[in-house]
């Protein structure tokens, strides 16, 4: 999935979190899914990911990227992505985010010992 805009990207999802709280920050992940998903299948195809991408500002994402996303994230191999795998494959992506999920895992641990 590389892409000229790679070495762009600014991961937002560790402030979000910040920001909104867990069940703030799913919430708004629904909506960013409800936005790209085909509205007829109830998942994100490549041809809804295609289509909507610009919503996101990821209109000058080649074909090859787009469905290197969806690869990334199908996890059933259905060749879409359901609203979990789509959450699954933001939280995924968010390296500071899954590092701090990892860190509070931690400590919830060490507090049980």
């Amino acid at each position: 999935m590389a892409s000229k805009n790679q070495s762009q990207f600014q991961d937002f999802l560790p402030i979000m979190a910040d920001k909104l709280g867990g069940d703030g920050l799913i919430g708004e992940l629904c909506n960013g899914f409800q936005l790209l998903m085909d509205g007829d299948k109830g998942v994100i195809t490549f041809d809804s990911l295609k289509n909507n991408s610009a919503l996101l500002g990821l209109q000058d994402l080649t074909d090859d990227d787009l469905l290197g996303m969806l690869k990334e994230g199908d996890f059933d191999g259905d060749g879409a992505l359901s609203e979990m795998e789509f959450c699954v494959l933001m939280f995924w992506l968010s390296p500071d985010l899954m590092e701090q999920s990892q860190s509070l895992l931690e400590q919830a641990l060490q507090q049980e010992l």
